[in-house]
């Protein structure tokens, strides 16, 4: 499975060529992304008849220009109304909706798809160059490197709890008392499930995703006549000089983009890992890393660039295992791993010895994507922001109706709707009293994962808590996890030592 230059070349050519598709694909994608619970995989299979109608070329490329596009899509309300649109989305409202508070929704805007776009062209290159190493990469990752993986996005919540540590961290903890209700995964005997069926897969994350964030939102937004603060910036239309100045001051930090969406890149191609991870544990590292930590959470454009370049190198990630070894990374390559299947086409080294033009041309359609994304996000950036000025006796009723259809959507349950309403009472107290919505979701999303690794560990080893150190890369892992956690520490005292110098 060598590298084919030439290949490669006439694959983006030709994803190039299918510009009368690749577009449709973005738009779509970018409105069902910024829908809260229509995520890119429900759209994909809303759409299934359609791509299997069609040749197996203009098939992916569809559905890959609609799958890059609803990453970016998802940031949107993140930004504007501190709702995220997909899981992956969530950590980008910890810094994108402060901006928009403080006038800066443009900014915002610009710096997500600044990060979204230049990221998503750089793992795109990197994954056709590399697949073959990066397909061997995933297989070193075993359950215990998974483990230490989701720590690191674990660690977010010590983060968010700095600020008061008793409440963060006891939001954290409801976090995953909640994200370990259902079945456990040994036994499978219900855990807080109240004697409700549908809660016996565990926790469905959209209903609530939308209720922790969406509804409890527009609850808050009913004592408020604007999404902006008083005293904010009036948020007028911004001039095309003053958008370019945001993409320039989006460039300068270019070093930030590339290393959180190569992150995402290889957090993408765990299977199972998924964009959730990648964003949580980006935004964690970069503000471990910040020399200005202390602005993260409170309107930082660093907060805002790291998530989205995660979000987008998981794009691109994804695919990489489904086209490698024919194993799907994730719901939505489950999706496309349907239709290849329904044409007949192989997977595995099969895949690049027998269509090379399908196996780089699935990649290469993220190209184009990205590339008409840029054209056709640019302009809309200078209106979309406008959206944080309209009275919120608009906004409010009109966030409830669509978040309430994207809790039915997911698993076409009435009582997802009821369950979202209950999380949005559950996200609304937390807001008032001080506990914070993030760290809740963070535990939600990500503990039912990490006792999903950590079981397997055990069963695996007898129940050895050693074997956690038994391997080299999870302890290489171990190291930075203690390093990350320890940083802060290190940077205060070598402040401290550099004050007490004369």
């Amino acid at each position: 499975m060598d590298v084919d230059i030439a290949v490669i070349l006439s694959a983006i050519m030709d994803s190039f060529s299918y510009w009368w598709i690749v577009v449709p694909g973005v738009i779509v994608g970018i409105v069902m992304g910024a829908i809260p619970g229509f995520a890119a995989h429900n759209t994909i299979i809303i759409l299934l008849p359609l791509t299997l109608s069609m040749e197996v070329e203009p098939a992916m490329v569809f559905m890959m220009s609609l799958y890059c596009a609803s990453h970016f899509g998802g940031g949107i309300p993140s930004i504007l109304m501190n709702i995220p649109g997909t899981g992956g989305a969530a950590a980008t409202t910890l810094d994108g909706y402060p901006m928009t508070q403080q006038g800066k929704g443009t900014q915002a805007l610009v710096l997500s798809f600044v990060a979204s776009t230049l990221s998503g062209l750089l793992t795109t290159m990197v994954t056709l160059l590399s697949i073959t190493f990066l397909a061997k990469a995933a297989f070193q990752v075993q359950s215990v490197e998974m483990v230490v993986i989701m720590l690191f996005g674990i660690a977010l919540i010590a983060v968010i709890a700095a600020e008061d540590i008793i409440k963060g961290l006891i939001a954290g903890v409801v976090g995953l008392l909640l994200g370990s209700m259902g079945a456990d995964h040994i036994y499978a005997a219900p855990r807080g499930t109240f004697g409700l069926l549908q809660l016996f897969d565990g926790l469905p994350l959209v209903p609530a995703l939308v209720g922790l964030f969406a509804v409890s939102e527009a609850l808050i937004m009913i004592e408020q006549k604007a999404i902006q603060k008083e005293g904010a910036p009036v948020n007028r239309l911004t001039s095309w000089g003053e958008i370019f100045s945001d993409v320039a001051f989006a460039l300068k930090r270019w070093w930030l983009i590339v290393w959180t969406g190569l992150l995402g890149l290889v957090i993408g191609i765990l299977p199972g890992a998924g964009a959730s991870i990648a964003a949580f544990v980006a935004y964690q590292q970069a503000r471990m890393f910040s020399k200005e930590p202390e602005k993260f959470g409170k309107g930082h454009p660093e907060g805002v660039l790291a998530p989205e370049a995660a979000n987008n190198g998981v794009t691109t990630g994804t695919i990489v295992p489904l086209l490698a070894i024919g194993i799907p990374g994730g719901s939505t390559a489950a999706v496309m791993m349907v239709v290849l299947q329904y044409h007949g086409v192989p997977f595995g080294p099969r895949l690049f010895v027998e269509s090379p033009s399908v196996a780089y041309g699935v990649i290469a359609a993220m190209l184009a994507a990205y590339v008409f994304m840029a054209i056709l996000t640019i302009p809309l950036t200078r209106y979309m922001s406008r959206v944080a000025v309209v009275p919120t006796v608009f906004l409010a009723p009109i966030i409830i109706t669509f978040t309430l259809i994207g809790a039915y959507v997911a698993r076409g349950m009435v009582f997802d709707m009821g369950l979202a309403l209950v999380f949005g009472v559950i996200g609304y107290i937390a807001r008032k009293t001080g506990y914070n919505v993030p760290a809740i979701l963070i535990g939600v999303i990500l503990g039912p994962m990490l006792e999903r690794s950590f079981m397997l560990v055990m069963r695996l080893s007898g129940n050895d808590l050693g074997h956690l150190f038994s391997s080299t890369l999870g302890n290489i892992l171990w190291g930075m996890l203690v390093l990350t956690l320890l940083s802060p520490l290190l940077r205060k005292f070598g402040l401290g030592r550099r004050k007490s110098k004369p």
